[in-house]
């Protein structure tokens, strides 16, 4: 390697905490020698920031991976997202390529972390504790890499150096078991040389590799890592010749749950998150707010900054504002993106009503479409959580456009049909058919809230963007991981005193469960603690639920208002019980997709070209 490309303007705005030193540089794309990158001590960092870059804007780009699950549905269609959830896909059709990072941007981000790997320890600048970091950051950040191909691919050829010219670039697979103890590997390697470091919002902690050794080792532990397990469930396993390379094929399971349990109750002794150390409920109003602050992560003057700490390891943002045909947008322009049409943004990942039910009512009760008073006004008394996840009918949010606010005077989402009283009805400025940009309307009678800065003067699309920073992996995320191990290991008191630490924080009541109940309760909290942050993608596959769960055809909501006997119509329309009568009707969509299960999807194909450039390379079962 000769030469090194350093682009550090791109770098220093991914990470938006970095040191004075790194900010006054100024932006170069010319070439810098291998001997003066690594010995100088501030491009050797700016090299290993550039690392970071294949992150991306984590979950925040325009097509969320919630979008491929049970919680939400892609407003737009053409974007090829239907491959992936009618099972349609193979090496030759990879449909959408931007929802989850692609094979060959991994690898990218794998060769540009073994560069830094390679380089320093011959390193010749003079900051030991320095070259501790960036080594301890390039070998997270190659575990990070690893952990995102191994859980959509399963077993991956492991690459340790980076490859010159002329080399023979054939490399077999390694299994699946070879694959979490190399990742596992790097990160007991990364912990201690991050350990006493300090942190840097946007950078790697010993906290972060801690937090990804608890996610790696307690998916490796998991259903669809267990080669009897899935192979007696998959039928594309079943028939699979090579189920190393996708699950462990021997070893004691119950040794990987201990392993889990351990490493996660590290993390949960090394810090503490955020008010996890409640005995009783909070309030339903304290609830809400704990859970919109979390989301907020501590950039936005709504909520509580000390939120902050639940994120061990996050994509920082800069407040630039991208104007909107900029596209495609991500990170910073969440809020454009995702929220209503009615506001001029573009609905993109709209909650389904099947995350909408999930949520408890505030007794800890199930929503049930049975019980008329739970019929009648669906979203009254339900999980505080409910309210700082999802925009529905009638629900407040942000001054209006000034263009807009004579429809809407009093800043209410409105996503039904409302009686004019003449017999006619007029649709709701949020719905497909407002007069404000109706191609961007819902589909689901839903926006997404979460993530979206609610400062009333964060205008989304307009003159402003949120800094938001996405949530790579959180504290909260280590206790569902350690109260998964706990289920799993026959410590169910433990695994309830964690798990009520965090219904408590939400306002929710205490659960005594047990048993087969208490694993449904944990499914189901983390599904909603967790809504949004690409999680349920891979927990309803490594919990074998994805057939009864992600493959179910997408339900939606109607809303009518209909006028009471003898009153009047509001003019313009505003919510009003004591004017009107509400109706609520679930009913299927097939809009842009019709959504199937199909064995093979719990990996992704490998690419036809990457198989035609590595002919040792062995595709995964059902494709």
């Amino acid at each position: 390697m000769k030469k090194l490309v350093l682009f550090l303007m791109g770098t220093v705005m991914l990470l938006g905490s970095c040191n004075d030193d790194i900010l006054n540089l100024s932006p170069q794309d010319s070439r810098i020698s291998s001997d003066a990158t690594w010995g100088d001590a501030a491009l050797a960092q700016a090299f290993v920031f550039n690392v970071y870059s294949g992150l991306g804007y984590g979950g925040f780009e325009e097509e969320g991976l919630s979008s491929l699950t049970d919680e939400a549905m892609f407003t737009h269609s053409g974007r090829e997202l239907n491959v992936l959830t009618e099972g349609t896909l193979d090496p030759a059709n990879l449909g959408n390529t931007r929802v989850l990072p692609t094979w060959g941007e991994l690898y990218t981000a794998v060769r540009d972390a073994n560069i830094a790997i390679q380089e320093l320890p011959e390193a010749t600048f003079d900051d030991q504790d320095l070259k501790d970091r960036l080594m301890g950051e390039s070998l997270f950040l190659r575990a990070y890499y690893y952990h995102q191909l191994m859980r959509t691919y399963g077993g991956v050829p492991l690459i340790e150096n980076p490859y010159g010219l002329n080399e023979d670039y054939s490399i077999a697979r390694n299994t699946l078991a070879e694959t979490v103890q190399f990742i596992n590997d790097d990160l007991d390697r990364a912990i201690p040389l991050l350990t006493g470091k300090g942190y840097v919002r946007g950078r790697a902690s010993e906290l972060s590799a801690m937090a990804l050794k608890s996610r790696i080792l307690t998916y490796a532990a998991s259903d669809l890592y267990d080669g009897p397990t899935v192979s007696g469930i998959s039928s594309a396993h079943a028939s699979y010749n090579n189920l190393e390379l996708v699950a462990y094929t021997s070893g004691d399971r119950a040794t990987r749950w201990q392993a889990a349990k351990t490493a996660s109750k590290q993390v949960l002794d090394a810090t503490t998150g955020y008010k996890l150390d409640l005995i009783a409920p909070v309030s339903f109003e304290e609830g809400r707010q704990n859970y919109i602050s979390l989301a907020m992560g501590g950039e936005s003057s709504i909520g509580d900054a000390a939120a902050a700490a639940d994120n061990l390891f996050e994509r920082t943002h800069t407040p630039l504002f991208t104007e909107e045909d900029d596209w495609p947008l991500g990170g910073i322009n969440f809020g454009i993106n995702n929220g209503p049409n009615g506001y001029n943004n573009w609905a993109g990942n709209t909650p389904i009503q099947q995350l909408v039910d999930d949520y408890e009512m505030m007794d800890g009760t199930k929503f049930d479409w049975g019980n008329p008073a739970h019929a009648s006004d669906p979203y009254a008394n339900r999980d505080p959580r409910f309210y700082g996840t999802v925009l529905y009918d009638g629900a407040d949010w942000k001054p209006r456009p000034d263009a807009v606010t004579s429809i809407d005077p009093v800043n209410q989402i409105q996503t039904g049909r409302y009686d004019l009283g003449n017999g006619e009805f007029i649709a709701g400025v949020d719905t497909r058919q407002s007069v404000i940009e109706d191609w961007n309307g819902t589909r689901t009678g839903y926006y997404v809230r979460k993530f979206i800065d609610p400062d009333p003067g964060k205008r989304d699309n307009f003159d402003d963007a949120q800094t938001v920073p996405w949530p790579f992996l959180r504290y909260t995320e280590v206790v569902f991981n350690y109260v998964e191990a706990c289920i799993q290991t026959g410590d169910d008191a433990e695994a309830r005193n964690w798990l009520n630490k965090i219904r408590f924080r939400a306002g929710m009541p205490e659960i005594n469960d047990s048993g087969p109940a208490l694993l449904e309760r944990f499914i189901n909290e983390k599904r909603i603690e967790m809504a949004y942050e690409e999680q349920r993608f891979y927990d309803a596959r490594r919990w074998l639920i994805a057939p009864e769960t992600l493959g179910r055809g997408v339900q939606v909501i109607n809303v009518e208002a209909i006028l009471k006997t003898g009153a009047m119509p509001n003019t313009p329309y505003t919510f009003d019980r004591d004017v009107y009568d509400y109706t609520y009707t679930v009913v299927g969509n097939t809009d842009n997709e019709i959504r199937s299960w199909d064995d093979k999807l719990y990996f992704w194909p490998i690419g036809r070209d990457e198989m035609n450039r590595n002919d040792l390379l062995v595709q995964n079962p059902g494709y």
